[in-house]
């Protein structure tokens, strides 16, 4: 079990009160809290080792550079990456794919090819791949859900091909909280020689991933979705496709040599991290997961499918309360309306009430199409909830749907 009074003791926000009413922070699938490890690792490094990375010769500099590749070491190590060479910090998840979506399209994806998208996709994992096809005179292709949310695995035979070059895919969707059989998608998308873009956002956060036992292509992830900053993100490659796609930017620190006839490029991850590195981001990303490590992950698990299924049963003894997403593996997200009454009108009697959920498209506007609606409540739990905080917010969708309705 999870000393759950200590735990969110780590966490100082979760003290405070919004509307004179403790706070309910219910919306971690957009942005978890920071632990307060995290947050004062990142104040020590602007009071005590800020310098720039891999261009001085000073204590500083030496040192900041140490903890930055420290810190590739320490997500290497978390997801089961085979070496150092294939953990590319980021600004985030968004700018991995957009990365691979870039420079991968360019070299490898040609008119009369296709690219297969599920759709329950994040935008950040359909758009990029929406622009490559279109850039590269390529086919989109989509991958449907069925309503209680489960991929219908049976299309994807029937959409792979010859020319199908990559699939991408998210590892828990941010709306429905469905988790893909992942390797039943890899196996079948490498089967007919894809390579498969993974967005790990919310299934590194809700139980983890080995990225060599997956045997996925790439797999992209942000750090202020995992206990830790905003405006840092991991793309992970394999070696041999992250060496044969070109820079994605280029300017300091990604080049070997520069001269006006002739520019080459730094060895790997380098070739991808132009300009100044977040290294504050990276060090402070390597402080969350540390943290996150050091709590027994099974408890971690079972703590949050408590959560799920607590919350799920809650839900569904509320008259005219429809939820998205029934599929048997999923993560701890429930989305759901009400009838007679605007998800927004919903967040903001919530928010009245101290209670912070999430209401809109959550960038997944395919998911809304799919079921008929504008959008959804959403409520993403983390290992900091409790079951109060769901009593809490269930009582309040009461009080909201009796005003609405």
């Amino acid at each position: 079990m999870l000393d759950l009074k200590a735990i969110r003791e780590e966490f100082p926000i979760l003290a405070r009160e919004v509307h004179n009413r403790p706070l309910v922070y219910l919306d971690s699938g957009a942005t978890a809290q920071k632990p307060l490890c995290v947050i004062d690792e990142i104040d020590r490094l602007h009071s005590e080792l800020n310098a720039n990375i891999h261009r001085g010769v000073h204590f500083l500099s030496e040192q900041t550079t140490d903890l930055y590749e420290q810190a590739r070491e320490r997500v290497r190590a978390f997801i089961g990456a085979a070496s150092r060479t294939e953990i590319v910090f980021t600004a985030g998840a968004t700018a991995s794919i957009n990365l691979v979506a870039q420079a991968w399209s360019e070299k490898f994806l040609h008119e009369g090819d296709n690219i297969v998208v599920s759709e329950m996709e994040h935008h950040s994992n359909i758009v990029p791949w929406q622009l490559a096809a279109q850039r590269r005179g390529a086919q989109l292709r989509v991958l449907p859900f069925d309503d209680r949310g489960e991929v219908c695995y049976e299309r994807l035979g029937e959409l792979l091909d010859e020319r199908t070059k990559l699939v991408a895919i998210t590892q828990a969707s941010n709306t429905l909280g469905t988790m893909p059989d992942l390797r039943r998608v890899i196996d079948m998308a490498h089967a007919v020689g894809a390579i498969v873009m993974v967005d790990g956002c919310q299934g590194v956060v809700h139980g983890g991933v080995d990225v060599q036992a997956l045997d996925c292509d790439f797999y992209a992830f942000s750090g202020h979705k995992l206990y830790g900053p905003t405006g840092i993100g991991v793309l992970y490659g394999k070696e041999q496709l992250l060496d044969a796609i070109p820079p994605y930017m280029s300017g300091g620190d990604m080049v070997d040599r520069v001269s006006f006839e002739r520019t080459t490029f730094a060895p790997l991850p380098l070739k991808f991290e132009a300009g100044t590195a977040n290294f504050i981001g990276a060090i402070g990303l390597a402080r969350a997961i540390e943290w996150l490590q050091a709590l027994d992950s099974a408890a971690v698990a079972a703590h949050e499918r408590d959560l799920l299924d607590y919350a799920t049963a809650s839900l569904r003894s509320i008259d005219g309360l429809r939820i998205y997403g029934e599929a048997d593996a999923k993560c701890a997200i429930c989305s759901f309306n009400i009838e007679g009454a605007h998800h927004y009108d919903v967040g903001m009697i919530l928010d009245k009430l101290g209670i912070a959920i999430r209401t809109g498209q959550h960038c997944a506007e395919p998911v809304m199409k799919h079921f008929g609606v504008t959008g959804m409540c959403r409520a993403s739990f983390a290992l900091y909830n409790t079951r109060e905080e769901i009593d809490r917010m269930v009582e309040g969708i009461r009080r909201a749907a009796r005003m609405l309705r």
